[in-house]
């Protein structure tokens, strides 16, 4: 019989009610019994629609980690504070999902990698974009060999005009910086987790400022405060591995650009290709002849569960679960998640000094 595990949220706005709560509440191992967020209202609102029966409210998250009955807890709060809520989350004997990215600086999520290391906790990030159809089956092609050695990739995270004016995206002091943490590193993420390389040797970036400061701009969500918009529009960078491949990464809010692409990469290795480009497409070369393979992920694939088709969302929470209750390593590694932090800092630093950064 499995047991059931009692759930506490810390962070009650828009990714935990658009990701978080509806997934969770769909699985029976779990109980979501405790709410927190700084604004009471939202807490209480979250806890009357996916809350148990007897679900508590809080506004400090200190006293939500003090229940030694709550066995795991999500963070779901700006970037600034993800690494002091998971790390004493941790410490309070709680296994930890913690939204992307893993901190707002490389040094936090040494922190919160050090401090799971040591308390035998479970820690994960989330990247739930590894668990889409077409994610999961290229993951599989790369380890079978598929593509060989992957030596140049894409990381792409482009939009057209898409700037989230809600919340504190556009506010460098909570976030740590603006496209490329928030949307550059579910690609940088994916890149990565394809590639199985997690050693990078250096850096160069670039982020810019260039349509941000524009007035009654449009945009999918309503034009944006120049005077609040303290983070880059766009960025970009290369990363090399210490084993040489190269990795260009492009980020961008707004951009003036019809090539549009979000948490997708391409990649090219010894034996063959793949990009993500309108489905996944593979590409090489057999008995002298070069092909390009649309692989058909509606027929039954890697998105079926039980004859039930999940969402990227609905299969990490189920995964992460299952971790938990089989004491496995969680898809989303926290080490792999400190990688991404890095070289998202170093791509920053690069920017800020004009300089190469060594890793």
């Amino acid at each position: 019989m499995s047991r059931t595990f009692r759930v506490g949220i810390i962070g009650c706005g828009g990714i935990a009610n658009g990701k978080h709560l509806p997934n969770l509440s769909k699985l029976e191992q779990v109980q979501l019994v405790a709410f927190c967020d700084i604004v009471e209202e939202r807490a209480q609102k979250a806890a009357a629609q996916y809350g148990a029966s007897e679900a508590r409210v809080y506004t400090d998250y200190k006293e939500l980690l003090a229940d030694k009955t709550i066995d795991i807890v999500h963070v779901c709060t700006p970037n600034d504070s993800h690494a002091e809520i998971s790390i004493a989350a941790l410490e309070a004997d709680k296994h930890v999902m913690c939204e992307k990215p893993m901190a707002k600086t490389a040094a936090d999520a040494k922190r919160m990698l050090e401090t799971a290391k040591r308390t035998g906790k479970k820690l994960t990030i989330g990247y739930n974009n590894r668990y889409r159809p077409d994610s999961l089956h290229l993951k599989k092609l790369c380890e079978q060999g598929r593509l060989g050695d992957i030596y140049m990739a894409k990381a792409h995270a482009i939009r057209r005009r898409a700037v989230p004016t809600w919340g504190v995206f556009l506010d460098e002091e909570k976030q740590g910086g603006g496209p490329l943490i928030d949307i550059g590193t579910h690609a940088l993420d994916l890149t990565l987790w394809m590639m199985d390389n997690y050693k990078p040797k250096v850096v160069l970036g670039r982020a810019y400022h260039k349509l941000s400061q524009r007035e009654n701009a449009a945009n999918a969500w309503g034009p944006w405060d120049p005077s609040k918009f303290t983070v880059e529009d766009s960025a970009f960078g290369m990363i090399v591995m210490e084993n040489g491949a190269t990795i260009i990464l492009e980020s961008s809010w707004a951009l003036n650009s019809l090539e549009v692409d979000e948490a997708k990469c391409t990649l090219c290795g010894t034996e063959g290709g793949a990009d993500m480009k309108g489905g996944l497409r593979i590409n090489g070369e057999e008995n002298s002849r070069l092909y390009v393979h649309e692989v058909d992920l509606k027929a039954g694939g890697v998105a079926f569960y039980d004859g039930k088709t999940e969402s990227d969302s609905a299969v990490e929470a189920r995964l992460w679960i299952k971790a938990i209750e089989e004491d496995t390593d969680p898809v989303v590694k926290p080490e792999q998640a400190f990688v991404v932090s890095q070289i998202l800092e170093a791509l920053y630093e690069s920017s800020r000094t004009g300089q190469a950064v060594y890793l």
